[in-house]
């Protein structure tokens, strides 16, 4: 029996990322509007309020929340909180198009041995927090082992190594 030490479960890609929202249609808007995602089809089988879109290679699941008053309500912008980012083109075309749409959002940058990632977060209709980057300038280097990667999708080809196979020897006893 061999196992990938690797990738034990044998993950190909992230599908898509699943959000509790108060308003289907508000959330849809936003994420079509402001992301460049779009609707796709939802199985017919699902008997509860949603909507599926996708963008970028992942999908959005939008599942309107039963009980509203307990999705947390988040005014403020913390870079630390739980969010998605999503790596882009040009920062200050980013910066400009949230300025026109009125978005408020926090810059913040991480500099590592002098590559300078710039940041930009901000909350979707529910709260949840968005991240736009450029991070692909910062190198993803394994702690241990391993080669130096970028994390573009455009040069994912380039990272593709097969990993390591352990042999695992089985024994059954009688």
């Amino acid at each position: 029996m061999k196992e990938n030490a690797g990738n034990p479960l044998h993950l190909t890609s992230l599908n898509h990322v699943s959000l509790l929202c108060r308003s289907i249609e508000e959330s849809m808007n936003f994420y079509q509007r402001v992301l460049g995602f779009f609707p796709i089809r939802r199985p017919e089988s699902l008997n509860f309020e949603g909507a599926w879109l996708f963008g970028h290679g992942i999908g959005i699941h939008l599942l309107r929340a039963l009980e509203l008053e307990k999705l947390p309500k988040k005014n403020e912008i913390n870079p630390k909180d739980n969010h998605i980012s999503f790596q882009c083109e040009s920062m200050g075309a980013v910066e400009k198009k949230l300025d026109e749409m009125e978005i408020d959002y926090v810059r913040s940058k991480v500099e590592e041995g002098g590559i300078q990632v710039d940041q930009l977060f901000f909350h979707d209709p529910d709260g949840f927090m968005i991240e736009i980057c450029n991070c692909d300038s910062l190198p993803i280097v394994p702690l241990v082992g391993g080669m130096v990667r970028s994390c573009s999708r455009v040069k994912l080809h380039q990272m593709v190594q097969p990993q390591p196979q352990i042999q695992i020897n089985q024994v059954v006893h009688p």
